[in-house]
């Protein structure tokens, strides 16, 4: 359902584009739950995920924050979904080329950053998970991440008077379940909407980007948007793009899903959103800085099998080139999105 702004509402409705709106929410009399709609940001496409089957409610939605932040779904009861994706690096790792799990164990990947969910077919730099609904079970399952059993969380939370509470006002009687948990889980993380950049206010025409931002937008348009798609800036494909083999990790990337060996280090393009903040990049967070990301792409690339044929010859860019795309990554920074309070710690 969309917003339908009348000419004194316009201005706020550009600006809150990303957001839910809370004006469209309608109460639930039989359930005691309250309907929340979700805006689909100006230029967006139509969301892929199917709100029908699991409605957003402002007190689903606040139970799965609670989740998120909480460790009591880890084994350790100290590991949350937020110890690895930290609001203020764009819900990435911060600093940190391998994501920490349960008793200060590592994982074998660097978190990928959280926004615009809704719009995404597949999760995990493999691509291994097709419904965000049952994407947090592989973190909360895994010895080296979350380190718990299904079974061990719910019993966990059916213990506890609190959530007893948060699940009956989310949704009405009935015991705690994991697809409770899930579905909770997942109302939250769709509210993750990052779409209000200032690449977003150039395009609503609220504001112009510099000369170096201008020029960078043209040769980011010219050499990478194949690949990083605008709106959501990916086009969800799973591509080689040569940085080789991580000898320590030995990860193969979506072969070992697929188990095709033209899968052979193959890794799903992610989003650009944000991704001056959720450094290191990589699967195995081998570059800190976006310089470095560059350098791969223009002199850097490996002749592997499978090397996308995009990529064969690298990317030739001058130094301004280079130095005027880093400009334009930059205005794709949505401050308000990193400072939201309905996204932080509750």
């Amino acid at each position: 359902m969309r917003w339908r702004c009348t000419i004194s509402t316009l201005v706020f409705c550009v600006a809150a584009a990303s957001m839910l709106i809370n004006a469209c929410n309608k109460k639930d009399v039989e359930k005691g739950t309250t309907s929340v709609s979700f805006e689909v940001p100006a230029g967006f496409p139509q969301p892929v995920y199917d709100f029908s089957k699991n409605p957003l409610t402002r007190e689903g939605i606040a139970l799965g924050r609670q989740l998120f932040y909480d460790g009591i779904l880890s084994k350790d009861g100290q590991t949350p979904c937020a110890s690895c994706h930290q609001q203020f690096a764009a819900f990435a790792t911060f600093d940190h080329d391998l994501s920490h799990g349960v008793d200060n164990g590592f994982t074998t990947r660097n978190a990928q950053a959280l926004s615009n969910l809704a719009w995404q077919q597949s999760f995990h730099h493999d691509g291994g998970i097709l419904n965000l609904e049952t994407q947090p079970l592989a973190p909360l399952t895994a010895a080296n991440e979350m380190g718990e059993t299904v079974a061990g969380v719910v019993a966990k939370l059916k213990g506890s008077g609190k959530y007893q509470q948060a699940f009956r006002d989310a949704f009405g009687e009935g015991e705690i379940t994991s697809q409770k948990m899930l579905k909770a889980l997942t109302q939250f993380m769709v509210t993750l909407v990052s779409a209000n950049s200032k690449y977003d206010q150039v395009k609503r025409g609220t504001t112009s980007f510099t000369i170096a931002e201008q020029a960078g937008y043209a040769t980011f348009k010219a050499k990478c948007a194949s690949c990083h798609q605008e709106p959501l800036f990916t086009d969800g494909s799973f591509r080689n793009n040569g940085i080789g083999i991580n000898p320590f990790l030995n990860d193969g990337g979506r072969i070992r899903i697929t188990r095709n060996a033209a899968d052979s280090l193959k890794f799903q393009v992610p989003s650009l959103r944000n991704v001056d903040l959720s450094f290191p990049y990589m699967h195995d967070g081998r570059f800190y800085t976006l310089q470095q990301v560059l350098t791969h792409y223009r002199t850097g690339i490996q002749q592997t099998p499978n090397l996308d044929p995009a990529l064969q010859f690298g990317i030739s860019l001058s130094n301004t080139e280079a130095s005027n795309v880093l400009a334009f990554l930059k205005t794709l920074t949505d401050s308000a999105f990193v400072k939201d309070p309905r996204f932080a710690a509750p």
